[in-house]
């Protein structure tokens, strides 16, 4: 048991508490900054805000008689650029999007720019290196929703030379025109977006969820859009209502999301959570979901860009999150044609999502789409539908339902075809769940190569609905009352694991070359 500060810059930083609880721990915790009282959490991750630069701190952490504590020294801050000096006004009805701007591009390097209380409304904010933008306690940055306010983004941008080009706007996995995020950062290095704040995108049914999937003028926003960053931090704040995806980080890396809050209603559509694609080295932690689609969706793009550019999503540690009410708890895919490789997701919690840990792919993506070295560890889930899917037969896109993508039966091995390679699963309990414990699904001629269960319980709710386990064609009616099915697996590794509760079988195997118990 110890308290570690695993982020600081000049004014804030960021306390964990090792306890052994995930997400949130059993009793809440006192925490004292050189001794005077802060707060009370029962976050195992909390923020500190209020800190002055150069400055030496103890934290300490009181529960009962356990005393944790950690010391660190804030960092080095040139000079503050207060909006509010800059002309913005942050009455609700004004337009303070230039007057924001302005601060951040008149700060130097190693300085912030604060948004002191107020509501201000806004169009796209860019960043800009080295400059620090701090949203302080009653401040929200409330976007406009008007389309014709937005700059666009071009979908790629042809270089001077015939073999180059920028990629700048994007939409699902392809090089689309979209309309800036909210907050953007372009080709940005070592920014932070800090604080205590609320940045709200406003999006309703009355504007930009309305008739979601069509296309008007330029793909919907992101929240906040990081194309081709690098060494970017997110701490503490909150998004809200976000016109499609709340955070998009884009061929960037070194990327690190804490103690933040990413909200929006249940039935707000393809409002995911948080979205690294073609990212290396990214860290979720401390996090809390409860969006209308995916909590966090790690994706490459589809077959254009990924077979291109062949930059995977790789290097990504997601621990200590809270996922609730959207359709996966953690997904990769299924825009994912240049791979994702190397990702741990441990220690998190999932509270009424459709699906837990969810793989999405299908027969198109490439045969760069590759899916290998994953890791879910230590994680808890209840009233989750079915925690765990592997589905290569995705339906998604216009060609989603033919006959190439749904066919049951082993087609030609080329260079469409992706492949799933090793998945761990480990240290496991899911309560009341509903559909189906499990739902593993490879292709035919090219099967997903190992799947390793290892101290998994599950139990189902005592009135369970009933639904389909993926987004497939095809599935009998039988496979959605079992615990697990599993096909087409070359491996699959089945130690300590416990159904309970359901109608039909407990385990139920197609196709699977070898099975260790």
């Amino acid at each position: 048991m110890k308290a570690e500060v695993i982020f600081k810059n000049a004014r804030c930083a960021a306390l964990e508490i090792r306890d052994g609880s995930i997400f949130e721990t059993e009793k809440p915790w006192s925490i004292y900054v050189n001794g005077e009282f802060k707060t009370e959490t029962n976050r195992t991750i909390t923020m500190i805000y209020g800190l002055e630069p150069e400055t030496e701190y103890e934290v300490r952490a009181q529960q009962d008689s356990q005393t944790l504590t950690a010391s660190f020294t804030t960092d080095y801050e040139y000079v503050t650029m207060n909006v509010r000096s800059f002309g913005a006004k942050g009455d609700g009805e004004s337009d303070d999007t230039h007057f924001i701007q302005a601060a951040i591009m008149a700060c130097p390097p190693k300085s912030r720019v604060v948004i002191p209380a107020g509501e201000y409304r806004i169009t796209s904010i860019f960043l800009k290196d080295d400059v620090n933008l701090e949203i302080q306690e009653g401040a929200v940055l409330k976007a406009f929703t008007e389309r014709e306010k937005f700059p666009v983004f071009e979908g790629a941008v042809p270089g001077n030379r015939p073999e180059e080009e920028m990629l700048l706007g994007t939409w699902e996995g392809d090089a689309m025109a979209m309309f800036s995020g909210i907050i953007c950062g372009v080709g940005v290095k070592n920014a932070c977006i800090y604080g205590p704040g609320v940045i709200d995108g406003n999006a309703g049914w009355d504007n930009w969820w309305e008739n979601a999937k069509q296309i008007r003028i330029a793909a919907r926003p992101r929240m906040v859009f990081l194309n081709h960053c690098e060494n970017i931090v997110m701490a503490g704040v909150t998004v809200q209502n976000s016109p499609s995806w709340n955070v998009h980080p884009y061929f960037s890396q070194h990327l690190r999301f804490i103690g933040m809050s990413i909200l929006g209603p249940k039935v707000s559509p393809n409002t995911d959570g948080l979205d690294p694609e073609a990212c290396r080295d990214v860290e979720i932690a401390g996090v809390y979901f409860s969006v209308g689609d995916d909590c966090i969706a790690v994706k490459s793009g589809k077959i254009a860009i990924g077979s291109k550019y062949k930059t995977p999503s790789e290097d990504v540690i997601i621990r200590q999150c809270c996922m609730r009410d959207g359709h996966g708890s953690i997904t990769l895919g299924s825009e994912m044609a240049a791979g994702i490789k190397n990702l741990r997701a441990v220690e998190c919690r999932f509270l009424h999502t459709d699906r837990g840990l969810r793989i999405k792919t299908r027969r198109g993506r490439g045969k760069d789409a590759v899916i290998d070295g994953i890791l879910f560890e230590n994680i808890y889930m209840d009233n989750v539908m079915t925690p765990f899917v592997i589905n290569s037969f995705y339906f998604c896109d216009k060609d989603g339902k033919t006959d190439y993508v749904q066919c049951k039966d082993p087609l030609p091995v080329d260079d469409r075809t992706p492949c799933v390679k090793k998945l761990a699963f480990k240290n496991i309990e899911a309560e009341n769940c509903h559909v189906a414990a499990a739902f593993f699904y490879g292709l035919p001629e090219q099967k997903i190569e190992e799947v390793e269960m290892e101290n998994v319980n599950v139990t189902y709710a005592e009135n369970a609905a009933s639904g389909m386990p993926a987004m497939m064609c095809g599935i009998p009616e039988e496979i959605c009352r079992m615990g697990i099915y599993a096909n087409n697996i070359k491996k699959l590794t089945l130690k300590n694991v416990n159904i309970q509760g359901q109608d039909g079988e407990a385990i139920h195997i197609e196709n699977v070359d070898e099975i260790v118990r």
